[in-house]
């Protein structure tokens, strides 16, 4: 083999690596502290504009708690919950109030699940169609009212 050849053939290999390499890794867009502490405050302004207590979780694509905010008079069960609720909300890429609809049509066997709370109010945040963390509320006047909140936090991303 000649000196060209083999430098052709020592190109080839690191054209060929470099290209395999980069297709074992993908861009992704993550939830920063900022994002997650906006996502809080537009939570805590709802909620505070309807009179109302919170506690307001973020999470990140994984379920881990980024952020978490327990308005006065708040019960303090609340922080837990709306953890729980961000977490579930996140790590199934959908509302908790699609669970807690199947639970109470009959699919009981949901609540066996480890580490999931099905009640309303968890909402996943979603950049350009991604989930990119989670938002539970709990807390505030009913169930429907934590999911608005959380609603309200999540439209903040946007």
């Amino acid at each position: 083999m000649t000196a060209v050849q083999r430098g052709v053939l020592a190109a080839a290999l690191l054209l060929g690596a470099a290209t395999g390499s980069a297709a074992q890794v993908a861009d992704k867009k993550v939830l920063t502290l900022e994002g997650a502490r906006k996502v809080a405050a537009a939570a805590a302004a709802d909620a505070r504009a309807h009179g109302e207590g919170s506690a307001i979780a973020v999470v990140d694509d994984g379920g881990n708690l980024m952020y978490l905010e327990r308005l006065d008079g708040t019960f303090a069960a609340g922080a837990h919950i709306s953890i729980g609720k961000a977490r579930t909300a996140a790590l199934f890429k959908k509302p908790t109030a699609a669970f807690e609809n199947i639970i109470k049509n009959g699919r009981t066997a949901m609540i066996a699940l480890e580490d999931f709370t099905p009640l309303q109010g968890g909402v996943p945040l979603e950049v350009d169609g991604k989930v990119v963390g989670a938002i539970g509320v709990s807390g505030a006047a009913s169930q429907q009212r934590d999911e608005e909140v959380a609603k309200a936090g999540a439209a903040a991303l946007e």
